[in-house]
């Protein structure tokens, strides 16, 4: 796994408890296979990871190559709920969060609840178990939208967000979840570093989740024309799993405790509708193009017409993206069509 082979200081793993929450989500999944794979080596650290989820039947799908593994502990609950699992936490990365818009429609008080009660009764549990690191998930909705659009989005930049509209429940809530980790830093000395990821894609992504990167995917997939449900002129950064799993280990090895880091790849800034016209544009033999379709689900959408990151912060820590677009995006089709078939082969 590339990840592994990165220069990282994973020595420091060793005898240590992980408590990774939301472990069946996208990101924090990819996080918990690495942290086993090296558990797994002759050469790896010994440690331990406690995997946090709401479904032990997903979790345990999403785990199936590891449930013998006795590095491997899946516990079951939510996190807005008091959690005191026995014996040392060492590090804890809080990713238990509703991150597509499909829920902030459908869910908007469970979608912030994660975010804020979440976290503060996981930081007071960093704060009793004298926990060495703390890994806050937050999100580049933080920064609300800017005025005068901003080339690139530095973490001291912040726009305008009204916290009286429905998709608020996410933005805001993050925004005092990272409160609360500067907060117990502060007062308690809880080491808390906040990640604030841009769109990230890669396999293991679900194709139903509202967002627009995912639905290009499975449109590819499934041989379908893609869908725009907008002009497609609004501006993402696009960052593939493995660059961006690594930057969220770089962060948790290397940041300065207190901090947010941007993740993201500030060198594959493109629009919905040139990132559609380049996936179609992958499989030419298919002739499949882009058209305008009214949305037919809750999703809400983002008023920000440009979402770039600055991210000098965290390259300062040794982290680079070494994927572009067009190779993470075939490899991830790729990924799903391998898939696709298979289940095609198994009804047949």
């Amino acid at each position: 796994m590339r990840v592994i082979a990165s220069a990282l200081p994973w020595g420091e793993l060793e005898g240590r408890t992980v408590l990774v929450t939301g472990a069946n989500g996208f990101l924090p999944a990819a996080m918990v296979e690495v942290l086993l794979t090296l558990a797994a080596r002759k050469e790896g650290p010994r440690l331990s990871v406690i995997a946090l989820a709401r479904s032990r039947a997903n979790a345990e799908r999403r785990f199936g190559a590891y449930l013998d593994d006795p590095s491997l502990t899946i516990h079951v609950g939510d996190v807005t709920q008091p959690y005191d699992p026995a014996g040392p936490i060492d590090i804890i990365v809080h990713a238990a969060s509703q991150a597509s818009p499909l829920y902030y429609g459908a869910d908007p008080v469970g979608t912030a609840a994660a975010n804020v009660l979440g976290a503060s009764l996981l930081l007071e549990l960093a704060r009793r178990k004298n926990t060495q690191r703390f890994l806050y998930f937050s999100s580049s909705e933080v920064y609300g939208t800017f005025g005068q659009q901003q080339a690139a989005i530095g973490e001291t930049s912040f726009g305008s967000l009204d916290p009286a509209t429905p998709r608020a429940c996410y933005a805001e809530s993050k925004r005092m979840g990272e409160t609360l980790c500067v907060a117990y830093h502060q007062q308690y000395g809880v080491p808390a570093l906040m990640a604030r990821p841009f769109h990230t894609y890669g396999p293991g992504m679900r194709l139903d989740d509202g967002r627009v990167f995912a639905d290009f995917v499975r449109d590819i997939v499934m041989r379908q024309n893609i869908s725009l449900s907008s002009d497609g002129s609004a501006e993402r950064a696009f960052c593939y799993l493995a660059d961006a799993v690594e930057a969220f280990f770089t962060v948790l090895f290397k940041g300065d405790a207190g901090k947010a880091y941007n993740i993201g790849n500030s060198r594959a800034v493109i629009s919905i509708r040139r990132l559609a016209e380049t996936l179609t544009g992958l499989y030419p033999d298919r002739r499949l193009s882009a058209r305008f379709q009214p949305p037919q689900h809750s999703y809400i959408p983002s008023s920000i017409g440009r979402s770039a990151p600055d991210t000098t912060r965290l390259e300062a820590l040794g982290w680079r993206p070494r994927t572009t677009i067009e190779e993470g995006f075939t490899r991830t089709i790729d990924v799903y069509e391998d898939v696709f078939h298979a289940m095609l082969r198994g009804v047949a």
